[in-house]
């Protein structure tokens, strides 16, 4: 008897040391430090009761416990590579990441039972529809106008999930091999094309400016020769200008000294002798002349010009 009471007091101490422990244990869970940026979802008795923000805080034992955490931070979503069709019925491969936000945690938690996989299955379907209505080559341009559609399609959503979505970037866009070839080639043949052209641009550029040049320097040359011309006519002009001027003035100095007394008996004489000059020249053996029969007549030549003997005395 005394045997099977010890027995019995053994176990009711190891059950009470296993609700203690229990006890404990559950005590020390219903206290929480919950993180900054992180949100708790409280539920007593299996209902919503609260949402522990960050701080300290401490549950009802056996009650309360703790269903969802939630972290509030921004964070990145990887959308898996996806096969799409455009519009004109080419295969491309495209995947992206989302940059999404807890902001209700309570929606977060019961209007949707995982947020991030809806995100991922609505961001692949968005894409899909959108490339369908492109064309290959605008799908490598249009990147924002669908990055654009698939953010305001999972807007629309997160409201109902809690969430809130950032932005949405497209990775990759990638072609089937064959098309990717071909769009090589064709950006090749553009680029020798640009090539070709600016090369044509350049030589016509560099003949319009040659023959500019040429036009120039023939204008600059023809400007000079009718400047050169132009100077040595003013030039000559100036000479005979100044001849005349001092032809005017000599005959108009010879003539006063003329007028004055004494003047034509120089004149005369002068004459007299440059005559002699000029006769002594005619004696030359080798000159042949053919001269008037009264060119020896002195007086003869100085009556014709008006200088007589008489007048000269008068």
């Amino acid at each position: 008897m005394n045997l099977n009471a010890s027995n019995t007091d053994m176990i009711v101490m190891v059950i009470w040391g296993i609700i203690f422990t229990i006890f404990v244990l559950k005590l020390f869970q219903s206290i929480r430090l919950v993180p900054t940026k992180s949100a708790y979802i409280v539920e007593r008795l299996g209902k919503y009761s609260k949402t522990l923000d960050a701080g300290f805080h401490a549950l009802v034992p056996f009650i309360d416990k703790v269903a969802y955490i939630h972290d509030l931070k921004e964070e990145t979503i990887d959308v898996p590579p996806q096969e799409c069709f455009s519009s004109d019925e080419v295969n491309v491969e495209v995947d992206g990441v989302i940059y999404i936000s807890v902001t209700d945690p309570v929606k977060a938690s019961y209007g949707i039972t995982d947020y991030r996989y809806a995100a991922i299955q609505l961001a692949q379907t968005t894409t899909r529809s959108v490339i369908g209505t492109l064309d290959l080559d605008r799908t490598f341009e249009e990147r924002d106008l669908i990055s654009a559609k698939v953010v305001e399609v999972l807007d629309e959503a997160g409201a109902m999930w809690g969430i809130r979505v950032h932005r949405y970037e497209i990775k990759n866009i990638t072609p089937p091999e064959t098309v990717k070839n071909a769009m090589e080639m064709q950006v090749n043949a553009e680029r020798e094309r640009r090539a070709l052209l600016a090369k044509s641009e350049g030589d016509k550029q560099s003949k319009i400016n040659r023959s500019e040049g040429l036009m120039a320097e023939t204008i600059n040359l023809s400007e000079g020769e009718m400047q050169r011309r132009i100077n040595e006519a003013e030039g000559k002009a100036e000479e005979i200008l100044t001849l005349a001027k001092a032809t005017s003035e000599s005959i108009a100095t010879l003539a006063k000294v003329i007028s004055a007394e004494g003047g034509q008996s120089a004149l005369r004489m002068q004459l007299g002798e440059q005559y002699m000059k000029q006769l002594d020249g005619l004696s030359k053996s080798d000159s042949r002349i053919v001269l008037p029969g009264n060119m020896v007549n002195f007086e003869y030549w100085l009556d014709s010009i008006g200088l007589k003997e008489d007048k000269v005395k008068s």
